[in-house]
Order: C-alpha cells, then sequence, then structure tokens
C-alpha cells in the first residue's frame, strides 16, 4: 500500500466512504512498482465536482510522486466511484511502463 496518499475534494465535500474507497484503489497500485520506489511514492487524490447546465460531471485526477518521475491521470465521468476506478486502471498501464524504463 503507498502510505503516502492525499484526498482533497473541489467544490465537494469528500465523504469518508468515498475517501476509503480512493485510498484502497490507489493505495493497491504498489504491486506495480519496484521494491525502492514504492518507499519514496506518494499520491494526491483530487476529486472535483462540476455542474453543468444540464449535468454534473464528476472529475477525478491521481497525481503519483515517484523518484524518477510524475504520472498524472485524470477521468471524466457522472458518477465519481466510476471515475476512481477508471483512473485507476489507466494508472497501472502507465506503471507497468514506468517499471520498464
Amino acid at each position: 500500500m503507498i502510505n503516502k496518499i492525499d484526498v482533497r475534494g473541489i467544490h465537494m465535500k469528500v465523504e469518508p466512504k468515498l475517501h476509503a474507497y480512493a485510498t484502497k484503489k490507489i493505495g493497491k497500485l504498489d504491486s506495480f512498482m519496484s521494491r525502492h520506489v514504492r518507499q519514496s511514492a506518494r499520491a494526491e487524490i483530487i476529486l472535483k465536482e462540476e455542474i453543468l447546465k444540464t449535468k454534473k460531471n464528476n472529475i477525478c485526477e491521481v497525481i503519483l510522486h515517484l523518484p524518477q518521475g510524475i504520472i498524472t491521470t485524470k477521468e471524466s465521468t457522472v458518477n465519481m466511484f466510476a471515475a476512481i476506478d477508471i483512473v485507476e486502471a489507466k494508472l497501472k498501464n502507465q506503471l507497468k511502463k514506468y517499471k520498464e524504463k
């Protein structure tokens, strides 16, 4: 599990259930990192809520700070939980590429 995870909400209050879900999903990504990267990795999860004229948009952005770079992923959907799931899948692919370097 990634030790340093910061969850912030912009234009919304992050409920404990949503905070726990995001922390659990993004925290599991350490299995795609090498041992020395795990120790210094930290994640910022930014959850935003945009209300447009006709619909509500939920945006999840994750910034992973790694020793040799930063990986950023952003997704926008109607449901915040779905946005977190999609961001997790995107980060898995990016971490596989990072690990190959």
